[in-house]
């Protein structure tokens, strides 16, 4: 539990660090924790009940409601891959039309995937420079 705490950005880290705080001989009050740690007393409470019933396992997320994601890491793995390292067959760039027929997914499905890694294909990576003499100064 204690190399959950190490990871600064991971929600069981602020669990277990919930649960080390409340653990010892002397249970601190639910307020004391809360305020070392920034946390509502709430908070606190509910990992601290979640661990004493369920143990290490009551610190995990549980499943969310809603349908599950029908696009697999690997489908969007292929689409940023693809993006970034190759070019599409007569064209300059790719677009969501040519990389949805590329991939086999939709177009209303390429888009999001590449808002998510900050892919903008139609915008160039390089610069060309001037070829206008009074450019640069002699």
């Amino acid at each position: 539990m204690e190399r959950w705490t190490w990871r600064a950005t991971s929600t069981q880290a602020l669990r277990a660090r919930i649960v080390l705080a409340c653990a010892g001989p002397e249970v601190p009050p639910i307020v004391v924790v809360a305020r070392e740690l920034r946390v509502a007393a709430d908070t606190v409470r509910k990992w601290w009940r979640r661990f004493f019933v369920e143990r290490l396992d009551g610190l995990a997320d549980e499943p969310r409601p809603g349908r599950p994601p029908n696009i697999s890491i690997d489908q969007v793995e292929a689409v940023v891959v693809t993006t970034l390292e190759q070019l599409p067959k007569n064209a300059t760039h790719w677009s969501r039309t040519s990389m949805a027929q590329h991939s086999g997914l939709s177009k209303s499905t390429v888009g999001p995937i590449w808002r998510q890694f900050q892919l903008k294909p139609h915008l160039a990576d390089t610069f060309k420079l001037s070829t206008d003499p009074s450019f640069v100064e002699p």
